[in-house]
């Protein structure tokens, strides 16, 4: 009869290492006689990252003292104290190829049901002083699974394990061999998505692997699945066709392919990126800019604002008609959804910019589609605010649209009620006066702090997360599971670069720097550089980190468990092969 070895509980500390202090509740040890299990917890443990682990799906985690065994002899250990894998209960027997979701066991006077494999991250490495043990628990089959508590009780090592009711039929190796490894089954993931035990957020990830061609390349249950393959690869030559001054600060650049070949279509929201040669010595500057409109036959246009950094400054001063450069294919999945709801396109300064692309695109699909269309836009003056008569144009071609503008500093000739709407800045309550309704799509664009502010006003609203897009300007947003986050260091190259690497390219930190062969993997480049990056196994398993690659290629070491999406790369575990450009 299996067997409860141990109970280990362990309440969060802070821990050292590579040279940043990381809060983790992984390390558990044994406690001697019978102690409390609750719906959330066990008494006298503790969760330090609460949105990986902890809460009523993952109120236990189990692990098998036949797995104790299994890696003493793979990593040629000595016998590890229980608790060493940030298990709550140590026991002997319910092996993951055989314990199923859904299977309930009572231990002691607690009752559990089996909710998930573990989820593994990194601090199960640092733990275990192997910084591969995320991917080993998954390509081992031997992850751990945890349980919900259906009834309260005290347990005590040594009580006997009962199994009171079976599951759903799927074990807990082969749930967690469908998520993270290759060539699952897709009866499989369909038979595991209708578990009604399943934890609420694998049931998410298997229902976005359905959601997903069968043929597409990519996990849609680990990482967003880029909708389109780009056009082209890495850089391709385009001649500046025209420009035009829309304000004092903002300059709009409309480009033509070199070859004569018309550039193809891109969907209003998506952005390039340019690399713009400068005379010798001087390195390239790799930037990426939002289009602000796509939707003219063979060319693209983009509108910069002159702001501190080299590149805008260069294409302000330098670039003008007949100057040729180099840009990506058009890329990024912010763009206009199929739906006819009413759409709020809400931005604030440039970030005007992909929201007018937006426009355009709504404009050309107007005849099939109508949709009732707010322009909800911020600025400083009339001085600065961009396109007048263009969205003034386009909004006359969509049917229904209102505009509400705001200036927070109008200018001596601008009026209230003819040039604009609201004296400061935007928000919710702004919106609703103006009759707008919340039960809109919102497509948000401008400065962090801009929309970080809408998105908390709109949903404590009470609008879906899945009805607020965003597109945010520089880099992304960072996910450091345990550490501390940082806002107050900009991108800059690393103390130790090197004078005669590949160059490696963030280009929405508008950074590029020499690579330096001590660094492991793209990901600790990036780091030493502050580039804000995603993160969580750091060995090529959850694929958090996983990034469009723009140009280059790269190697890995090790191999992930699955491949990236087509024209993806996970950093965690990849070298750049040459120059490289990362959407980072």
């Amino acid at each position: 009869m299996p067997t409860l070895v141990s109970v280990n509980v362990g309440l969060p500390r802070d821990v050292s290492w590579n040279g940043e202090v990381v809060h983790t509740g992984v390390w558990k040890s044994p406690v001697a006689g019978r102690v409390m299990v609750r719906r959330l917890n066990i008494d006298g443990d503790g969760q330090g990252d609460l949105g990986g682990h902890g809460g009523e799906q993952r109120a236990v985690l189990v692990y098998q003292l036949d797995a104790y065994r299994h890696w003493e002899a793979f990593l040629e250990r000595p016998p590890m104290e229980y608790g060493s894998f940030g298990e709550n209960f140590t026991v002997d027997g319910l092996p993951d190829d055989e314990v199923c979701v859904g299977d309930r066991f009572r231990i002691g006077e607690a009752l559990l049901e089996v909710t998930q494999p573990r989820v593994t991250c990194y601090r199960v490495g640092i733990r275990m002083r192997e910084p591969r043990m995320p991917s080993l628990l998954v390509a081992h089959r031997r992850p751990g699974f945890y349980c919900r508590v259906i009834e309260e009780g005290t347990v005590a090592a040594g009580d006997a394990i009962t199994k009171e009711s079976a599951g759903g039929g799927m074990t807990v190796a082969d749930v967690d061999a469908l998520l993270y490894l290759p060539d699952a089954d897709r009866d499989a993931i369909r038979r595991a998505a209708a578990m009604p035990a399943l934890s609420p957020g694998w049931r998410r990830s298997f229902e976005a692997m359905l959601a997903t061609r069968e043929d597409t390349r990519g996990n849609a249950g680990l990482t967003k699945v880029p909708g389109e393959r780009p056009a082209w690869t890495g850089f391709r030559e385009v001649r500046v066709r025209d420009t035009r001054q829309e304000s004092p600060s903002v300059r709009s650049f409309v480009f033509e392919a070199v070859d004569g070949e018309p550039l193809p279509p891109a969907r209003g929201g998506q952005f390039v990126v340019l690399r713009i040669d400068r005379p010798v010595p001087l390195p390239p500057l790799i930037r990426s800019y939002s289009l602000s409109d796509g939707s003219s036959p063979g060319v693209y246009r983009i509108s910069v604002k002159r702001g501190g950094g080299d590149g805008s400054r260069f294409l302000h001063a330098s670039v003008d008609v007949g100057h040729v450069l180099a840009i990506s294919a058009p890329r990024g999945d912010f763009v206009l959804g199929d739906d006819v709801s009413p759409v709020v396109f809400w931005s604030a300064g440039i970030g005007i910019t992909p929201l007018l692309g937006m426009l355009h695109d709504l404009v050309l699909r107007t005849g099939a589609r109508p949709r009732d269309v707010f322009w909800v836009h911020g600025t400083r003056s009339g001085e600065e605010n961009l396109f007048v008569a263009e969205i003034a144009g386009l909004l006359s071609r969509t049917g229904t649209a209102r505009r509400l503008l705001a200036f927070s500093r109008p200018g001596p000739d601008d009026r209230a009620g003819r040039d604009y709407d609201v004296d400061g800045h935007l928000d919710v309550a702004a919106l609703r006066r103006a009759g707008i309704p919340l039960d809109a799509s919102f497509y948000l664009c401008g400065p962090a702090a801009f929309m970080s502010a809408a998105r908390d006003q709109l949903q404590a609203a009470g609008v879906p997360a899945s009805r607020i897009a965003s597109e945010l300007f520089g880099g992304v947003e960072a996910l450091r599971p345990g550490i501390a986050a940082r806002h107050d260091v900009a991108p800059h190259p690393p103390a130790d670069e090197s004078a005669t690497g590949v160059s490696v390219s963030f280009v929405r930190s508008g950074l590029t720097v020499r690579w330096n062969e001590r660094y492991p993997n793209l990901l600790a480049l990036a780091e030493a550089c502050d580039v804000p990056v995603r993160w969580s196994c750091r060995s090529g398993v959850c694929h958090n980190c996983e990034t469009a690659l723009v140009g280059g290629g790269v190697d890995y070491a090790p191999e992930p468990l699955q491949p990236a999406a087509e024209g993806n790369v996970l950093i965690c575990c990849s070298r750049p092969r040459g120059d490289v450009q990362l959407d980072l």
